[in-house]
C-alpha cells in the first residue's frame, strides 16, 4: 500500500488536541502533508456516492437543504450520540477515504522533489503525513513507519472545542466521549507530542521528533 522509498508518518489525537497546529509545524520543515477529515468533506460532497449513500442511509432531512451539502452538525450529533449510527457512517464513507489517501501517496511518491527547508531531511525517503483522527481504528497503523499523537488535557479539549467550534458544554463532552482515551492512543504511538503548552515548547517537541527521523534515515 505504501510505496517502499515514501516514510510515512501517521498522525493522530483525540478532537481539539491540535493536530492541525502540529501538521502545519510538520509541513513547514518539508514533509508532505493531507488531512483526512478535508477528504472526507471532500468525498461527501453532493453528488458524490458517498454523499448519496449517506441521504439514503439517514434521510433527507441531513441535508442543509434538498440536494444540498449534508448537515454537518446534525450528522455529527446523530452519530456521536450512537455508536452503532457511527459505525454505520463509517462503513460508508471510509472505503472512498482510504482509495483516496493511497492514491495521494501514490502521487508524492510519483513527484517525489528535494525539500525547500534546509533543516528538512533528504528527499529520499520523501516524508509523507497523514493525519486522520481515526488512524489507527481504520487500521492504518501497520503501513505507516511511526505514528504521532497528540496530546493534551481534557480541559483543554473542552475549552478549545466550545470556543473554537461554538460547541455547548454537553456537546463538547458527548464528543469527547464518544472517542477511545488519550491513554490507549498514546499507548501505540512512537511519537507523543504533548500540546498542552506554548506553542515554541510544541515546535520544540516536533522539531526534535523530526530531527531523529531524519538522523535514523540518511
Amino acid at each position: 500500500m505504501k510505496p517502499p522509498h515514501v516514510y510515512l508518518i501517521g498522525l493522530t489525537g483525540n478532537i481539539a488536541c491540535g493536530k492541525s497546529t502540529v501538521v502545519a509545524m510538520l509541513d513547514a520543515l518539508g514533509a508532505h502533508t493531507l488531512d483526512a477529515d478535508q477528504v472526507t468533506r471532500r468525498v461527501q460532497q453532493p453528488g458524490t456516492p458517498v454523499y448519496q449513500r449517506i441521504v439514503e442511509a439517514f434521510g433527507p432531512d441531513i441535508v442543509t437543504h434538498p440536494g444540498g451539502p449534508l448537515d454537518r452538525r446534525k450528522l455529527g450529533d446523530l452519530a456521536f450520540g450512537n455508536p452503532a449510527v457511527l459505525q454505520r457512517l463509517e462503513h460508508i464513507v471510509h472505503p472512498s477515504v482510504h482509495a483516496e489517501l493511497v492514491g495521494w501517496l501514490a502521487r508524492v511518491a510519483g513527484n517525489v522533489s528535494a525539500p525547500s527547508v534546509p533543516s528538512a531531511p533528504p528527499a529520499s525517503p520523501t516524508v509523507a503525513v497523514i493525519d486522520a483522527i481515526k488512524l489507527i481504528e481504520a487500521g492504518w497503523k501497520p503501513h505507516c513507519d511511526a505514528v504521532w499523537v497528540v496530546t493534551c488535557p481534557q480541559e483543554q479539549q473542552l475549552e478549545r472545542l466550545i470556543r473554537t467550534r461554538g460547541m455547548s458544554e454537553a456537546e463538547a463532552r458527548q464528543r469527547i466521549a464518544a472517542q477511545p482515551s488519550q491513554a490507549s492512543r498514546v499507548a501505540l504511538a512512537d511519537v507523543v507530542i504533548d500540546n498542552s503548552g506554548p506553542l515554541a515548547q510544541t515546535r520544540a517537541q516536533v522539531e526534535a521528533a523530526w530531527h531523529r527521523m531524519a538522523g535514523r534515515n540518511r
